[in-house]
């Protein structure tokens, strides 16, 4: 069975298809979703980056020493890793605003 994806031609395209139907939809979902959640919505989603990490290293590890593979996947995992560090830097800030507010009220 061939695997469309290992075609040189259409295997790209329908890389970008995919990627360009995720876009699109993402932002057509992310554009419904009111402002007040936009912070606990995308702390919430930081797993999304690991998963971006953990695919990164699944592709750096299986493209055979071809030398631009190694280096977006390196690009891939590095770029997750700084969303994954921001997302949880994000997430322990509100966590900090919600807890001072909770130690006032108890102290009055």
């Amino acid at each position: 069975m061939n695997n469309i994806l290992l075609h040189p031609v259409w295997g790209p395209l329908v890389l970008i298809g995919v990627f360009a139907a995720a876009s699109i939809l993402g932002y057509m979902i992310i554009k419904k979703v009111p402002s007040l959640l936009h912070t606990p919505l995308m702390s919430g989603m930081n797993a999304l980056s690991g998963i971006t990490v953990l695919g990164a290293l699944i592709a750096g590890a299986t493209s055979s020493n071809m030398i631009p593979s190694l280096i977006l996947a390196l690009a891939a995992a590095a770029l997750a890793m700084v969303n994954v560090a921001g997302g949880f830097a994000v997430t322990h800030k509100m966590l900090r605003m919600f807890s001072k507010k909770d130690k006032e009220d108890a102290q009055e």
